[in-house]
């Protein structure tokens, strides 16, 4: 095997005895679990903003921002959820670049796997305990979900990974929302059939287990657009869009049809600005059509606190080192807008 093996690191419970949550983190948590279930089984009729930058990089400018989430939903909770986006995993499309915190908690800094796993749980418990928000975050990996089970609220299966059986297999047994993205050649089945699985039970092999899951009926849709065979970007946001994803969950008969929209990606061409325009294009769906407004449960926004991107050694405070995003003055004044449209 051409494998050079390191250490063993710990196993996710050792993590979780070591660095342990509070009775208050459980019961925030807990709560924020009920509500978030709550509207995507149609109970709760609020609208969830999956909202942050496009990666992770540094603690400090990501608790900032979150802070700054914080002050917002306290204004416009009657109407919105808010879930932070922690984005702690970075696919590569070529395997190369950053891969996130977990690989390199310090982006400069040589890949450190122990620290990361150390840094990206520090990183949750800190949203929940300094600002009661528990958070999203992709999973890329599905052995490493249990290293934050206890802290997220929300998970995203990413469009490169939602033909994999380890993914649909994993997001069947957990108990909070995962959304399954289109594949990034944009065939709607093939995220349909992520879905049945995600809501089906299973029994398979995980983390050295034989486990059995009890299927995930808040298994959903994010529409995040594709690219066709000539390499373009092709959005799949708009109104009859929607309509045709919800005649898909009608045909297939799954529970809990529900959709996330992804302004970002292929669905803005990776113009961080337009999504603005998409968001507003997509509440305003949801306002001329009922059954639209069933299924789609909210947005996810790559946002953080400067607008853009910055490349290597540019050392801007919150400026994506990915993806460029919204910085904060628009995003505030988006999640303003689209409170007073809902």
């Amino acid at each position: 095997m051409q494998m050079n093996f390191h250490r063993k690191l710990p196993i996710p419970q050792e993590v979780k005895k070591e660095f342990p949550l509070t009775e208050r983190m459980k019961q925030v948590k807990d709560a924020r679990d009920e509500s978030i279930r709550a509207v995507f089984d149609g109970s709760l009729d609020k609208f969830i903003l999956v909202i942050g930058p496009c990666s992770a990089d540094h603690s400090e400018p990501v608790l900032e921002y979150i802070s700054k989430l914080r002050c917002i939903e306290d204004q416009v909770k009657d109407k919105i959820i808010i879930i932070p986006r922690i984005y702690t995993n970075k696919p590569r499309t070529t395997g190369q670049g950053y891969k996130g915190m977990l690989h390199q908690p310090d982006p400069e800094a040589k890949t450190d796997m122990y620290k990361g796993i150390i840094s990206i749980r520090e990183l949750h418990m800190s949203a929940l305990r300094d600002y009661d928000f528990s958070c999203a975050d992709e999973m890329l990996y599905p052995e490493n979900h249990r290293y934050l089970s206890d802290l997220l609220s929300y998970v995203a299966v990413g469009a490169r990974s939602v033909e994999n059986q380890q993914h649909r297999l994993t997001a069947s047994g957990l108990g909070i929302p995962v959304g399954m993205k289109n594949p990034t050649g944009g065939d709607l089945v093939v995220m349909m059939n992520s879905i049945v699985a995600a809501q089906s039970s299973h029994t398979f092999l995980y983390r050295g287990w034989e486990v059995t899951s009890e299927g995930n009926e808040f298994a959903h849709a994010i529409l995040r657009g594709y690219v066709d065979y000539s390499g373009r970007s092709v959005s799949n946001y708009h109104y009859e869009d929607l309509l045709r994803v919800g005649e898909l969950y009608h045909t297939m008969n799954l529970t809990n049809p529900s959709v996330i929209v992804d302004t970002n990606h292929n669905n803005s061409g990776k113009k961080y600005l337009e999504q603005i325009r998409i968001a507003k294009d997509v509440v305003h769906s949801r306002n001329q059509n009922s059954d639209i407004k069933k299924l789609v449960k909210g947005l996810m926004i790559e946002s953080y606190i400067e607008d853009g991107a910055q490349g290597a050694g540019e050392h801007i405070f919150g400026k994506s080192i990915t993806d460029p995003c919204l910085g904060w003055e628009k995003t505030e004044r988006l999640i303003f807008d689209i409170a007073e449209k809902l």
